[in-house]
């Protein structure tokens, strides 16, 4: 082994390299590939010795797939040094599931209509640990949590890996001189498991779950940020609170919502792609921390009970200029917003129907879109009104302008959430659009209405040629292959209205 002082130089530094030292160290998939720079490196060099010194068993190596969830592998502490330095594989199928598990587009017939080869045989991915994103779970004991990036055994980044697909937005908007600045709301529902029934039928047959899990709620609601009410839920305050810092989270608040057991966590603005990282590690911390504890935790939009108020994620968004580090939506002329930032909204505004697809992509979500209920029906904006689809924030004094996408649901994938967001706005920048007056009624707005179902939302997309543009032809064929083989089951299946309604009637 070399020296300290013969190893090989930080690239733009000074100072010593952290890259591998020994030929063994090097002859893995990462340093073949150059798929780590000097910052992941160090970042390595700390894991390691923080899983010695804690005595961390295992670490949890996970990736967001198409629906915003985690999959992965949990890897012993002696095979983590492996793991670091050629990734950990997994089948390609992964990314090619519907939200029941099946896979929907072919793997084993040869003729992939998408990407030629890449997922033949369900073969494998790798999944290549970002050493920045390590955290030790508060909640698992020894056990260590790494967010990983995908990619094809060459090398290459995975087609149809989320992260990347946002990392290459948010590149194209490096470009145009701007960073995108991401705060988080999500609205949850936690409730209480009632007495334990027979078992759930359909277990491990996809495409047919059994029954959802039988729930009491926590809160009878319509008490909106009731201080007492939050008082009684003080257990599972603390246990959130301390899971969601104890994962470094920038957590700002949480709070009681209107609806039965409804609450709401807000973390702080962040660069976008750090931002979709705490989205997606606080809805997994906080479905977890709540099945550890007794409780059933779920981001899903309109569940069963949920009449009064629907969940939503609310995206707060803004640009940055990366010559001056300052924000540029802040407002001139007496305008709501700055030039660049009413350009931006306006390309929200003119792809919204296309977007829902990325900000609603459940079923379930369209149920959300109702008038007079503090979420959005129709494609609109206004000024701190909360019933716009874009709500501007902080244009009325001091600064920090910012929009607010009120049309999310919380289960939306964020890294396609927010690349949808830039896709949107890039292209309003790009060609000078005009947002229009804002509205102060906005459901009596004489406007496009928000896609009424998932099925709408599709037809949009395909019909909108700026995200084949700026994605590719192939992510946008993903997707709505993908949901609309969901789409299908959903239309398929026989719901419990339908039998009450036409059983006995006809």
């Amino acid at each position: 082994m070399r020296s300290a002082d013969e190893r090989p130089r930080a690239e733009g530094g000074d100072g010593p390299s952290a890259r591998p030292l020994t030929s063994a160290e090097a002859d893995g998939f990462v340093e073949r590939y150059g798929l780590w720079d000097e910052r992941q490196y160090v970042a390595a060099g700390h894991v390691r010795r923080v899983i010695d010194e804690l005595g961390l068993d295992r670490v949890r190596f996970s990736f967001a797939d198409q629906h915003g969830v985690l999959r992965g592998k949990t890897l012993t502490r002696e095979a983590v040094p492996g793991a670091l330095r050629s990734g950990v594989t997994a089948p390609s199928s992964l990314l090619l599931k519907d939200t029941s598990g099946q896979t929907v587009l072919p793997v084993f017939s040869g003729d992939d209509p998408l990407v030629p080869g890449r997922f033949a045989g369900a073969g494998d991915i790798v999944l290549v640990p970002d050493m920045t994103t390590f955290r030790v779970l508060p909640w698992a004991e020894r056990t260590g949590w790494i967010l990983c990036d995908v990619h094809h055994p060459d090398g290459t980044p995975a087609a149809f890996c989320p992260r990347g697909l946002l990392r290459g937005r948010l590149d194209a908007l490096a470009e145009t001189g701007y960073d995108l600045m991401v705060g988080v709301e999500l609205e949850f529902h936690v409730y209480r498991p009632a007495a334990p029934g027979p078992a759930r039928a359909g277990v491990g047959r996809p495409g047919a779950p059994g029954p959802a899990p039988e729930v009491e709620p926590l809160s009878s609601g319509a008490q909106l940020l009731h201080e007492e009410g939050l008082d009684r839920l003080d257990e599972l305050v603390d246990l959130l609170h301390g899971g969601l810092t104890g994962l470094d989270l920038p957590l700002r608040s949480l709070e009681l919502e209107f609806g039965p057991s409804q609450l709401e966590l807000t973390l702080d603005a962040r660069d976008a792609v750090r931002a979709a990282d705490d989205a997606l590690l606080a809805r997994a911390a906080v479905r977890q921390i709540c099945r550890r504890n007794g409780y059933h935790a779920t981001f899903m939009s309109r569940p069963a009970g949920a009449e009064t108020a629907s969940t939503g994620w609310h995206l707060h968004q803004s640009l940055r200029s990366r010559t001056t580090g300052e924000a540029v939506f802040d407002p001139v002329d007496g305008q709501a917003l700055s030039p660049v930032g009413l350009h931006y909204l306006a390309g929200l505004l003119e792809h919204a129907p296309a977007a829902t697809v990325f900000t609603t992509p459940t079923v379930n979500g369209y149920k959300r879109y109702l008038p007079m209920s503090l979420a959005p029906d129709r494609v609109v904006w206004g000024i701190d009104n909360k019933g716009a689809m874009v709500r501007v924030v902080g244009a009325q004094g001091g600064g920090g302008a910012r929009l607010e996408n009120r049309s999310g649901e919380p289960a939306a994938n964020p890294y396609l959430y927010i690349a949808s967001q830039v896709v949107s706005g890039m292209d309003g920048m790009a060609r000078r659009l005009d947002p229009g007056p804002p509205v102060a009624d906005p459901y009596a707005a004489e406007a496009r209405a928000l896609p009424g179902s998932l099925g709408q939302a599709l037809d949009a997309l395909d019909a909108d040629p700026v995200f084949a543009e700026a994605l590719g032809q192939d992510v946008v064929s993903w997707i709505t292959t993908i949901k609309r083989a969901e789409f299908a089951r959903y239309l398929a299946y026989v719901s419990d209205w339908e039998q009450r309604e036409y059983f006995d009637l006809v």
